[in-house]
């Protein structure tokens, strides 16, 4: 085998070994993936840029919140299919002003490499943009003031999925009382204005740090698969 389709081959070999090494599970590869080198990612990641200033000149969280010595607004890709939704920054993410960097940032690389992708490739927000004190799941009061700025993230963004990764974030983008064991494992739908868009909540890598059983990784690469499908499907 020679040329594309052996890189192909060799590409996905060591995705599939990656993949056993992080959750013990098989393979499913994604199709090509669309470049964020367009006109029409340039134009989002300006609206990005805009929407990063006002937030931090005018959140009325995190302009009185005092526990942070920086916000993090999130990073990627903003012509993204697929994004991911965490809680809040950590002490790590807080020092260097960048999403998912700490151990459970490791985590989830690890898990966006299974999957066949690349960090780069797509958006990773939290529902607050400031570290919480003593990195405290984040109040509803807290969510009210700062949430509004990632739903207009995920706007200008329009990915085609997005996964919540824990309880914070999937309450707030299904409007939902329910936590994550019920709710993971289902697809459900996060509604913006006229914007519809596909969610899967799934555990957070930190909750997979600390349970790291077969069941619980089995339960993750599960959700993963059904991302995958989905993508797939709308490609």
């Amino acid at each position: 085998m020679t040329g594309e389709h052996g890189n192909q081959a060799v590409r996905a070999a060591r995705q599939m070994v990656r993949t056993d090494q992080l959750l013990g599970v098989g393979f499913v590869p994604l199709p090509a993936r669309r470049t964020a080198a367009t006109d029409a990612a340039a134009g989002k990641q300006r609206l990005l840029d805009d929407l990063r200033a006002r937030h931090d000149r005018e959140c009325p969280h995190c302009t009185t919140a005092t526990a942070h010595t920086q916000t993090v607004f999130g990073e990627g890709n903003p012509d993204a299919r697929l994004v991911f939704v965490g809680e809040a920054p950590g002490a790590e993410e807080d020092r260097t002003g960048r999403p998912f960097v700490g151990r459970a940032g490791e985590l989830l690389n690890k898990m966006i490499v299974a999957m066949g992708l690349e960090r780069e490739e797509i958006y990773i927000a939290n529902v607050l943009k400031s570290r919480p004190p003593n990195n405290a799941t984040p109040t509803p009061a807290e969510v009210m003031k700062c949430a509004p700025y990632l739903a207009e993230q995920l706007k200008i963004i329009a990915p085609d999925v997005i996964v919540a990764l824990g309880a914070p974030a999937a309450k707030f983008l299904l409007d939902t009382t329910e936590g994550i064991s019920a709710l993971r494992g289902s697809w459900h739908a996060c509604r913006l204005g006229e914007l519809e868009i596909p969610v899967m909540p799934t555990f957070h890598p930190a909750y997979l740090l600390r349970n790291y059983t077969p069941e619980a990784r089995g339960k993750v690469w599960s959700d993963l698969q059904a991302v995958m499908k989905r993508l797939n499907e709308s490609a």
